[in-house]
């Protein structure tokens, strides 16, 4: 579906129950809470390769992600390079609410993408009404504040150990359990070179070789790695 803005509210497609399992953010709220995020979200789609958030539209509200995937890319003059990828469940736009200077990154949809966005004020009135969610963010910004710091750790470690670290990472928090292994999108090489720092003509000669042992198999068909042999991938990763 092509259009970009829906306007309309979560209650014709969600209950409480799935709203709250759905973002491990809101699993802290109350009832009430929920019940009146639900009523003042605004869902949006948008096809792949899209812009969902522009440099300027920063601070204007948060997005969560009900599924598909998108990249926040940092501008540097001519330069761009992916910072993060994000998937279903996670959400972006939160640290700008409360911080007002000029953004040098967007958002781009990886795939067809389905977000809600919750303004500012109201997210941020949310949150000091509620202070079980209050805490639940900083709890997972803090969480966010780690993997940046696991990432520097990793600095100097082989290129195929910090990919494999990419891929766990995005096999645990947006994986999807198939007859395959875990299955996650089929990341370009330039993406996943830029948030593992290696090379891109790194990336793509790792995928390969761990695509010949069978560890993962990439379906390029339906833009999907499938993790096959999620253990060894963990015991690759957790060479640090």
């Amino acid at each position: 579906m092509m259009n970009t803005d829906l306007h309309i509210t979560l209650k014709s497609f969600m209950q409480t129950e799935a709203f709250s399992e759905l973002f491990p953010l809101l699993t802290a709220a109350n009832p009430e809470t929920l019940e009146w995020l639900m009523s003042v979200a605004v869902e949006h789609e948008y096809p792949a390769n899209r812009a969902v958030l522009m440099e300027d539209a920063w601070g204007n509200a948060v997005y969560f992600v009900v599924s598909g995937w998108v990249k926040v890319r940092r501008h540097s003059g001519e330069n761009v390079a992916t910072l993060a990828i994000l998937g279903r469940g996670d959400f972006f736009g939160e640290m700008a609410i409360l911080d007002e200077s000029p953004r040098s990154t967007d958002v781009i949809a990886l795939s067809a993408v389905k977000l809600i966005s919750i303004s500012a004020q109201r997210f941020i009135q949310t949150l000091f009404k509620d202070s079980q969610l209050h805490h639940r963010m900083l709890q997972l910004m803090v969480r966010r504040l780690r993997q940046t710091n696991l990432r520097f750790q990793l600095r100097n470690q082989p290129p195929a150990v910090k990919l494999a670290n990419t891929l766990v990472s995005l096999g645990e928090n947006y994986g999807s359990e198939t007859a395959n292994g875990v299955e996650i999108f089929n990341i370009p090489a330039k993406d996943l070179a830029d948030v593992t720092d290696i090379r891109e003509e790194d990336t793509v000669k790792i995928l390969e070789k761990l695509d010949s042992k069978g560890w993962i198999k990439i379906d390029a068909a339906n833009q999907a790695i499938h993790l096959v042999n999620f253990k060894q991938m963990v015991q690759l990763a957790g060479k640090i």
